[in-house]
């Protein structure tokens, strides 16, 4: 498998993809998505930081791309909804760089305190600047921390182990729910007017955006102070400059900016009561080498196992419970083509996993059905964007758990509908995988293999014909089942060695007492 790594991942995540034999390719950041579309040709996973912008033009052809991989925590540089579309998984390594981003935040609260970049500067430039740079001390100040998230409630902790008073707004936490580590929640209003300085850690989304606008920093304490380490785009940097100007608020530390790298002629840059790094948040040894070793590893069980970690546009699947779907996966993506083929077009797919179910997480395994039944319509479609595609193509897809196994440690009972028509199938691992009945009828035979299905007179001799035709054609009958409905007819399902052109078929189908025969 190929990977492409851009944007300088560090080298301890690469070597891990050669080791487990993979072929790597490595990279500038590429900010054009037609260079980055054609680079992207027989790539199966592709890494970024946060340079490489991968936009829905730079996926629109790809074909074999599997996984993107983002050596950090946001994916705002990744269009999810695209890469969703086109079928592929798109995973972060939010840990690796969890205190490395909640010390820069840290960082930039004592030098907002104590005015540290305007006192080297002067320093540098020979001056002795210390009249005017009086700062204040933290122990006691309020602290408002918006985002309670695994980097909010590390740098609340830091922020109470200096003595300072915490209390956060977490917007994708309900209004009632208690803080972490005893953080006393507030709504956000309430919060931005009791602090002395804000310091934001969430995700930019499109609620989030200028979730600190002009309206939010006139609520806030005349005098205090902001601090922007998560995402550009939280703050309204208009609004931050008038209120600055104004001197409402008394300054001001910015590490990520709506556009970046930040141009050189940005207003910011003028700014003497703003402090201002260069996205440097995750920037340490330590936190490169963790985000690049996490990023690989689940990448490499991601290729390899199916276990999913980090994902954020799929449920997650540890390597253990990999173990357990593992063994159902052929026959899911089996069973979804042999479904196609008895339904083509499909309205209503009900999914049953009947008998021990309760160690068996059955997401992954119908995603990976109905994967496999859309697949052959049209478009790539993957477990990744599986359940997006039946709604988009009016299959209402459902699942139950439990039930009786009719004898089975666990059986699946599949039921396909379409506008003139209903199939149903029972399969099972039990001797290796195999349907074991075909619309109620019992017949044996394994999805995997090349089989013709037939519906036929119940009558002596039948076998014996359609034997002779296939020994004629000069296929090989692996094996026959053949199962009576109890309506005059009976259900056949004949594995053979090849597949059958269609000539060869239609002889089949013209043997007298043939109603129907389907190659699957």
């Amino acid at each position: 498998m190929r990977i492409l790594a851009l944007d300088g991942i560090h080298a301890d995540g690469l070597n891990l993809f050669k080791q487990a034999g993979f072929t790597v390719e490595t990279a500038d950041p590429i900010k054009d998505p037609a260079v980055l579309s054609a680079r992207l040709a027989g790539v199966d996973a592709l890494l970024v930081r946060s340079a490489t912008q991968v936009t829905a033009e730079s996926l629109a052809k790809t074909t074999n791309l599997k996984v993107i991989g983002r050596a950090g925590a946001g994916v705002d540089t990744i269009d999810v909804d695209a890469a969703t579309a086109r079928g592929i998984a798109v995973m972060n390594a939010p840990d690796g760089n969890t205190l490395a981003a909640a010390e820069h935040a840290v960082s930039l609260l004592f030098a907002l305190a104590r005015h540290i970049p305007k006192a080297d500067a002067g320093m540098k430039a020979g001056e002795w600047p210390k009249a005017g740079l009086t700062g204040f001390e933290l122990e006691g100040k309020k602290l408002g921390v918006i985002g309670l998230g695994r980097i909010g409630a590390t740098v609340a902790r830091k922020a109470a182990g200096i003595g300072m008073q915490v209390a956060a707004y977490d917007p994708f936490l309900p209004a009632t729910a208690s803080g972490r580590m005893s953080v006393a929640m507030k709504p956000l209003d309430d919060l931005l007017a009791w602090a002395d300085i804000i310091t934001l850690h969430i995700p930019r989304t499109k609620e989030t955006t200028n979730i600190i606008g002009e309206a939010q920093m006139r609520l806030m304490k005349k005098g205090s102070y902001l601090i922007n380490a998560a995402r550009g785009g939280l703050v309204d940097e208009e609004a931050l400059l008038r209120l600055l100007d104004e001197g409402h608020l008394a300054g001001a530390a910015l590490d990520t900016f709506v556009t970046e790298p930040l141009p050189k002629d940005s207003p910011l840059r003028g700014s003497a009561k703003l402090i201002l790094t260069p996205h440097l948040g995750a920037s340490t040894s330590e936190a490169q080498q963790a985000v690049s070793t996490i990023l690989a590893r689940q990448i490499i069980d991601f290729l390899q196992t199916g276990a999913v970690a980090g994902c954020v546009n799929l449920p997650p699947l540890t390597a253990e419970a990999a173990k357990e779907v593992g063994p159902w996966m052929p026959l899911m993506t089996a069973l979804g083509k042999l479904a196609s083929r008895l339904v083509p077009a499909p309205t209503k797919l009900r999914i049953t996993y009947a008998g021990r179910t309760e160690a068996l997480d059955t997401r992954p395994l119908t995603r990976l059905l109905v994967a496999a039944l859309l697949g052959s319509a049209s478009g790539r479609v993957t477990p990744v964007n599986a359940l997006h595609e039946a709604a988009a193509r009016g299959l209402e897809v459902s699942e139950t758990l439990g039930g009786d196994g009719d004898g089975f440690d666990r059986l699946l009972r599949i039921r396909i509908e379409g506008e003139t028509r209903a199939r149903e199938i029972e399969a099972t691992l039990h001797r290796g995988p195999r349907v074991v009945r075909l619309d109620g009828v019992e017949i044996e035979f394994d999805p995997q293999a090349h089989v013709l299905l037939m519906r036929n007179e119940d009558r002596p001799g039948m076998i014996g014909i359609v034997g002779s035709h296939l020994g004629g054609a000069g296929i090989n009958i692996v094996n026959f089942a053949l199962g009576a409905a109890g309506d005059g007819q009976a259900r056949a399902a004949i594995t053979i060695d090849r597949p059958m052109n269609e000539p060869q078929l239609a002889s089949l189908r013209a043997i007298p007492g043939v109603l129907s025969l389907q190659q699957v």
